[in-house]
């Protein structure tokens, strides 16, 4: 499936609004200056994870997924380096890396930003689109993108991912993660005909 730029404008156009809706969340949450942009969106297949610039895809990484069913399936995740994951959730909630809580904190904290963000993005996609999505309760898992993804949708390595950098800025310091949109069959052309429809 060929997919153009225009199109691919559409789908960061999205999910900047939804990260934008959840920054705004986070910031009255914390009372931090969190500021939130997704600077580059990719799309490639599952198989082409594991060469895909900056997603640390061999190593463990603290990631947070959500499950959406609809007019389009899928899984998505909000994924961190074990690094900055620590940094995120020291700057959020203010305990210090020695604390022995940090381990049972970071958790709860990294699902319910995973689950604002993720929401965020997901329910602006489908309000925009004017299509009706449904969703799981967010997980926690330590676990690669590339197992993560070929778990999620074992019976097509040539299905595509929408692998979304995104950064972070809380109080002046960057932490950068990754969106991933982990797609079922056919629900990416379902995706783009649902843009293509609402496109003037």
């Amino acid at each position: 499936m060929e997919i153009d730029d225009e199109a691919l404008d559409a789908i960061r156009e999205l999910i900047n609004i939804g990260v934008g809706r959840a920054a705004g969340m986070l910031n009255e949450m914390t009372g931090c200056t969190i500021r939130l942009r997704v600077p580059t969106v990719r799309i490639v297949t599952i198989d082409e994870l594991a060469g895909a610039e900056g997603i640390h895809a061999g190593d463990t990484l603290a990631t947070v997924t959500l499950t959406f069913e609809g007019p389009f399936c899928g899984l998505s995740a909000l994924a961190f380096p074990p690094g900055s994951a620590a940094a995120l959730v020291m700057l959020l909630s203010g305990e210090p890396a020695e604390s022995p809580e940090l381990d049972a904190l970071r958790i709860e904290t990294l699902k319910e930003v995973g689950n604002i963000i993720l929401n965020s993005v997901m329910g602006s996609i489908a309000n925009i689109l004017e299509q009706h999505l449904s969703y799981s309760l967010p997980r926690y898992l330590e676990i690669n993108v590339l197992t993560l993804a070929r778990t999620a949708n074992p019976r097509s390595p040539d299905e595509r991912v929408i692998l979304a950098d995104t950064h972070f800025t809380i109080e002046d310091r960057e932490i950068e993660g990754s969106i991933l949109l982990i797609l079922e069959v056919g629900s990416l052309e379902s995706l783009l005909n649902a843009i293509q429809e609402m496109s003037p």
